[in-house]
Parts: structure tokens; C-alpha cells; sequence
């Protein structure tokens, strides 16, 4: 275990500070957040996990104020598929391919002549 990234007071960092793996309960990152159905409810973090010497951080959020995520309504669905389907249609021969169409060509491989 490295004590250097133990300061639950904060007085070092700008947030409480532990090292990875021991953090207090009651505490979770977003990516544990997500996993439990919840986000963080527009609260900002509250401490902070480093490791890696300090080159990788994570920011801890409390669970008591998490909220459950949001769930797209039926119109905000179709809208993404839409959209999601425009960006796999040919703009010169119109045709949905089963990949995006590169941004940089404007239209599917075929009709560039790109790679085969």
C-alpha cells in the first residue's frame, strides 16, 4: 500500500485523497455510478482516488445523493436512429451501408473508390 496518496483530510490535494482500493464506503466513482443504474445528480465529486504514482485519477461521488439515470423517451430514440442511420447513408448513391460513412469522403467506399 502506498501512504503517499492517503489524505482524507484533504490538506495535500484539493479533494479528500486515497489510494486505489480504499476508499470509504458511502463513496463511488462514475463508472460504479453506471453500473448501479445511478449518476452523480449534478453534484461535484467530493474526493479523489490516484494511483499509478499519481497519473491516474478517479473522482468519487456520494451515493446518498445519486440520482437514477435518465431513460430515453420513445421520441428521443427514434431521433438517435435516425441519426444513426444518416451517418451509414450514401450521399451519392444513397444507399445505407452497414458501416458510417467516412466524413472525410461524403460518401460510402464504393462510390469513392477507396480501398477493396
Amino acid at each position: 500500500m502506498t501512504a503517499t496518496f492517503y489524505d482524507p483530510a484533504g490538506t495535500a490535494e484539493e479533494f479528500p485523497t486515497y489510494p486505489y482500493r480504499l476508499a470509504p464506503d458511502g463513496l463511488a466513482t462514475r463508472r460504479q455510478l453506471r453500473a448501479a443504474g445511478l449518476r452523480p445528480g449534478g453534484h461535484e465529486p467530493v474526493a479523489q482516488i490516484l494511483w499509478r504514482r499519481g497519473k491516474r485519477i478517479a473522482y468519487l461521488y456520494r451515493l446518498d445523493f445519486a440520482k437514477p439515470k435518465r431513460v430515453a423517451t420513445p421520441a428521443q430514440r427514434e431521433a438517435i436512429a435516425k441519426a444513426l442511420r444518416a451517418r451509414r447513408t450514401c450521399g451519392v448513391c444513397g444507399l445505407v451501408q452497414p458501416y458510417y460513412i467516412p466524413r472525410r469522403y461524403g460518401c460510402c467506399l464504393d462510390c469513392h473508390g477507396g480501398p477493396r
